[in-house]
């Protein structure tokens, strides 16, 4: 092991036989001259941001690096580093369209995504994978009951009408 000059002195025909040929005898040389070389490709993993650890670090229009740990035929989930996958919808795949999820990524896919909207309350993470398009703007939130809710019901136009009248004289009875 080790000694190149050894192991390129042997000829692999030599040791070829039925059960292991000429290419698995090359490979095995070559092993054993360089042990413990891995012939697996590098293995990527993604850099996830510092200070991004919880929902609550997020905001639409960020952009992130992350690892695609499941594709659906309606997206791909991606791991981002908050203990939450978000989903990059099949819309938001590619600049083109998009039939089949799994042309465009894979399981273990390290990927630059876009956030476009967060929902602590159900713990949904909303991204996309288009980079160069802009953020919609986010929904408005509904009033809360109280003082506001009173306030535009005040506001709103009272009913006018014969039967309007008639109610109106019941309830202040």
């Amino acid at each position: 092991m080790g000694d190149s000059r050894t192991l390129k002195a042997l000829d692999p025909r030599q040791f070829a036989d039925a059960h292991f040929g000429e290419p698995t005898v090359r490979d095995i040389l070559a092993e054993l001259d360089k042990p413990g070389r891995d012939p697996r490709p590098a293995f990527e993993t993604a850099h996830f941001r510092d200070g991004i650890e919880t929902l609550a670090d997020l905001a639409p229009a960020m952009l992130l690096e992350g690892v695609v740990t499941n594709v659906t035929n309606f997206g791909a989930f991606v791991d981002i580093g908050v203990h939450q996958d978000g989903l990059v919808h099949i819309s938001m795949l590619a600049e083109r369209f998009v039939k089949d999820p799994h042309s465009v990524v894979k399981a273990g896919d390290v990927v630059k995504v876009k956030v476009l909207e967060v929902d602590p309350k159900r713990k949904r993470i909303s991204l996309s994978m288009r980079l160069n398009e802009a953020v919609p703007a986010s929904k408005p939130a509904a009033p809360a009951p109280g003082r506001r809710a009173a306030a535009k019901a005040k506001a709103a136009p009272k009913p006018s009408g014969s039967m309007a009248d008639a109610l109106s004289r019941a309830l202040r009875k």
